[in-house]
């Protein structure tokens, strides 16, 4: 305030009578603004004390921190806390990498032929240090080493290296993927259209990532990026399952392929059709059994339409269609033509011989 009395002082004491009286409005003006700002932010600090101490943030915090102590210690990791790999930085990993497999229609807009190699170069560099970080992250987790141990590191690296190793072979099955796509919906009219539009190859490409992943020993990565994978899609694909090439997904809400799947090449499913287990043995302390075979095997050249539910580890053979809202519990052979007319009709005859 001292300056602006100056200043306006300064601008009166010059010799310009016919101004004077607007001048003086004007720094009036200015005067006023002033001081209602220096008053509104005095009163926005008193609301916020006022509002701090309405809320008692303090004990919440407390009440959080021993919450938090008690979990550590029932889990023996209160000298270990866990530093998991962050779901953002995966999310955007996926994306870069999206963009190093497909840097024409996935990666910068304004991309030039003669910068293509560089921007691909480029962005696998700095994709492949977040993610090495990232797998260090899960390893620390996982591991009875010292955190950043020297074997961690080298392992992480390790992993990383491998998995960069694989991405060619990833654009190659993506391609099939997209042909397949293509060629059994009537409505695509391009590749280009598949690949940025189509929910079912958006959730293939994730899953063929996070499955490279999941192979190589990083099974938590690669079910944050399932999941994530999931919340955009719809479409849930566990990335242990082992699907084959020529895979295509139409529509795709609500599809589910489970841990143990099997899929062989040129399969195609649509929306909202469940690959899952059918029971879930338990030991005898009554927790579940994990890591065994509870899922189906799907062979080569298999149509299953919408709604179907095929559970648990039965064979669908080779050639077969399974129609809409199909409920199937055991193996059907090469060439079978699986309709719900025909289910209601073998439950009826069953019924019927009781």
């Amino acid at each position: 305030m001292t300056l602006y009395f100056k200043v306006f002082i300064k601008i009166y004491s010059l010799n310009f009578f016919a101004y004077k009286y607007y001048l003086v409005l004007f720094f009036l003006k200015v005067y006023q603004l002033g001081v209602c700002s220096i008053m509104a932010v005095q009163k926005k600090k008193n609301y916020h004390s006022k509002t701090k101490e309405y809320f008692s943030v303090e004990s919440i915090v407390a009440d959080l921190r021993a919450l938090r102590v008690e979990s550590l210690e029932n889990r023996r990791r209160l000298e270990h806390p866990p530093k998991l790999p962050s779901r953002k930085i995966l999310a955007n990993i996926i994306d870069q990498l999206a963009a190093v497999l497909f840097p024409n229609r996935l990666g910068y807009a304004k991309i030039t032929d003669e910068d293509i190699d560089k921007y691909v170069k480029n962005t696998l560099e700095e994709t492949l240090e977040n993610l090495l970080i990232q797998i260090i992250r899960e390893l620390d987790y996982t591991s009875e080493h010292e955190p950043c141990s020297d074997i961690i590191m080298n392992k992480a690296t390790k992993i990383t290296h491998s998995f960069a190793k694989k991405l060619a072979n990833i654009r190659t099955l993506l391609d099939k993927d997209i042909c397949a796509a293509y060629e059994g919906d009537p409505a695509a009219q391009n590749v280009d259209e598949v690949l940025v539009c189509y929910p079912g190859v958006a959730a293939i490409m994730y899953y063929r990532l996070a499955h490279e992943l999941h192979s190589l020993g990083t099974p938590l990565i690669a079910r944050i990026i399932s999941e994530i994978s999931h919340s955009i899609t719809g479409i849930e694909i566990h990335p242990g399952a082992k699907i084959g090439a020529s895979f295509f997904i139409d529509h795709g809400t609500g599809v589910v392929i489970g841990e143990t799947t099997i899929i062989g090449k040129n399969v195609r499913l649509y929306q909202a059709v469940t690959l899952g287990a059918k029971s879930f043995p338990v030991d005898e302390n009554g927790a579940l059994v994990k890591n065994i075979l509870r899922h189906p095997i799907v062979e080569d050249d298999v149509i299953i339409y919408a709604n179907a539910t095929i559970l648990g580890r039965i064979t669908i053979g080779k050639g077969s269609v399974i129609g809409g809202n199909v409920w199937l519990t055991y193996s059907v052979p090469p060439g079978s033509n699986i309709s719900q007319a025909q289910m209601q009709n073998k439950k009826l005859d069953s019924d019927n011989k009781d």
